[in-house]
């Protein structure tokens, strides 16, 4: 005896529209929740103006894509509850050939979305920087960059150096930062490939032997960030990590002076400052 046939789906039943409103009424609650709760959760934090803006444009994005990833994972709950076979035996459905309408809506939808988060994006680094090195010559500069304070990031196996130009060159083995303030880091290397990145500050930038990459921060208040070498760089790659720390101004400047009357005496073997920072090997072993 041949098993009963099944019957595919009723036409007459509205699918397209039923699953439509379930998909704007799904998006409607997920979007403001994953925007509200999610985005807010998402690293680095707000502990720096770059920080703060890559919360924020991480925020907008996973805002629009939960419509997208409701609509994909409601369309496989919906075929497979309402197209399911429910019999033993298999019959083809109807045919399908296309709907020109979805077609258009699908490509203007996804267009549109893919044009705002281009400009979105363009918008975001043109206003303040990107957070990541941009090279000698930085394309995104943020607003009021020429009083910048100028801080040089020297990567070397396997420890980073800094170096402050504004204060005589002094080079210091931890990173101190003023608070409230722009600051310009010039990073390069003395010898094999680097990467410096301050986690909660925003900031990563290859550190390149010969090249001057730069990149903006602007500090917020006193706080403690931790400093990694995220490139592969030798032996001893992942023991090349520090910490840094912002502080108020006038802890600043005692503590830059500081460092100043404590190197002094080796100051005088240090070389000029310059972007490409290049000691002389015979000076730096002597």
């Amino acid at each position: 005896m041949a098993p009963p046939a099944v019957t595919p789906a009723s036409p007459s039943v509205a699918h397209g529209k039923r699953f439509l409103i379930a998909w704007i009424v799904l998006s409607a609650i997920a979007t403001p929740l994953v925007a509200i709760f999610l985005g807010p959760a998402i690293p680095p934090g707000n502990d720096s103006v770059q920080a703060s803006e890559q919360v924020f444009s991480n925020t907008v994005m996973v805002s629009i894509s939960t419509p997208v990833c409701v609509f994909v994972l409601l369309f496989l709950l919906y075929v497979f509850a309402s197209f399911r076979s429910r019999g033993s035996a298999l019959v083809d459905g109807p045919p399908i050939r296309g709907d020109a309408r979805i077609q258009l809506i699908w490509m203007v939808v996804t267009s549109a979305t893919v044009l705002f988060l281009a400009g979105f994006g363009t918008y975001e680094l043109l206003k303040s920087g990107s957070g990541g090195g941009q090279g000698p010559n930085a394309a995104f500069q943020p607003a009021g960059y020429k009083r910048a304070l100028d801080v040089q990031v020297i990567g070397q196996q396997w420890e980073f150096t800094y170096r402050y130009p504004t204060y005589g060159g002094v080079e210091v083995p931890h990173l101190v930062l003023p608070a409230d303030t722009l600051i310009r880091l010039h990073v390069t290397s003395l010898d094999a490939i680097h990467s410096f990145w301050a986690y909660q500050l925003g900031v990563k930038a290859d550190a390149n032997p010969g090249v001057d990459n730069i990149v903006y921060v602007e500090t917020k208040g006193p706080l403690q960030f931790d400093i990694h070498c995220a490139e592969l760089c030798g032996l001893w790659h992942g023991y090349m990590f520090d910490t840094g720390h912002v502080v108020g101004a006038s802890t600043f400047a005692a503590w830059i002076k500081r460092q100043q009357s404590y190197f002094e005496p080796v100051m005088r073997y240090l070389p000029p400052y310059a972007t490409n920072y290049l000691p002389d090997p015979s000076r730096r072993a002597g």
